[in-house]
């Protein structure tokens, strides 16, 4: 019996032919490459639920970043660790023009100036609570967090970094933080983290930057995983108020927030940050022996990309090129 099908396996037959027919390439300038940078010099602790990940001091993140560097990747993302004893109710440590961050900022930008240098503006690395905006009745007080958000990120502009990302998610946040860096005429661009999700992904992160909440959980202020119109509708409020760059966070869970993004909003690009549970799993179940560590890590970010994303904030993309 005759039965007319399109044959599709000699794409397939090789792993030449295979490459030739890929439609998505993971290269270096797709990736952004995240940093917890601490206090102290010749500082380079390892952070135990995230294999092959490290806080470092100024001195020892100018090291990395000349192996970053030299792997190709151009773009950065740093994030502040204080010890407790500089952590306060407003945060006080992260707003400062002598904070951790605008010292990093500084460093990489006088030894590495063509590195984009992207900057978290948040609070909970900073604040005794863990929050990320200033506490009243006991919970986030949107309205009187922002000048904080406007100020931390002014800052991070004025030491030199080339993007400010807030993270808060306070509604109003990417309005204050372009109105105070226009004020001062800062070419500063807004990477926002326009749909950013309360996930138990972020688990490994929170052990990392030393900001798990004191009390309570961050619910109120980042979105519900069960929703998606709201996503879409957060990331046209960021737009409106002046981001230059969205974002979509995490990534493996919301890859249909990824893709409805990339098309709703073809004019400003698009990044999905693969987040410190999602390799923390990969890597644990490579260990494990459940799969191959660079296949899995392959398939994950090239989904990430496939799906939409321009850019990827990922800890594996020095491991990756």
């Amino acid at each position: 019996m005759d039965i007319a099908f399109q044959r599709f396996r000699p794409y397939r037959v090789s792993q030449e032919v295979r490459d030739r027919y890929a439609d998505v390439h993971l290269s270096p300038s797709d990736f952004i490459y995240p940093y917890f940078v601490t206090e102290g010099s010749r500082v380079r602790e390892a952070i135990p639920t995230m294999e092959g990940i490290f806080r470092l001091s100024v001195d020892y993140l100018m090291d990395d970043i000349a192996e970053l560097s030299a792997l190709g990747i151009d773009k950065l993302l740093l994030f502040g660790v204080v010890p407790d004893h500089r952590k306060d109710e407003s945060g006080s440590a992260g707003v400062s023009s002598d904070s951790i961050i605008c010292r990093a900022v500084r460093a990489v930008k006088e030894r590495f100036p063509s590195m984009v240098v992207f900057t978290d503006v948040c609070l909970c690395e900073y604040t005794s609570h863990g929050h990320c905006g200033l506490i009243r009745d006991s919970d986030v007080d949107n309205d009187a967090t922002l000048p904080l958000l406007a100020e931390m990120a002014y800052q991070h502009a004025v030491a030199g970094a080339d993007f400010v990302a807030p993270s808060a998610m306070m509604d109003g946040q990417v309005a204050a933080i372009r109105q105070r860096l226009n004020a001062h005429h800062l070419p500063t661009k807004i990477l926002s983290y326009s749909a950013k999700y309360a996930s138990s992904f972020y688990g490994p992160f929170r052990d990392a930057a030393g900001s798990a909440p004191s009390f309570g959980n961050r619910k109120s202020y980042q979105m519900d995983y069960r929703t998606g119109e709201q996503g879409l509708e957060e990331i046209a409020a960021d737009i409106a108020e002046g981001a230059d760059w969205i974002m979509v966070k995490p990534a493996m869970a919301y890859l249909d927030m990824v893709q409805r993004a990339s098309l709703l909003f073809p004019g400003h690009p698009l990044v999905s940050y693969q987040v410190s549970g999602e390799y923390a799993m990969l890597k644990q179940g490579a260990k494990s022996g459940f799969f191959d560590e660079r296949q899995v890590f392959a398939e994950s970010l090239t989904a990430i990309k496939r799906a939409g994303a321009n850019y990827i904030i990922s800890y594996y993309a020095k491991q990756w090129t």
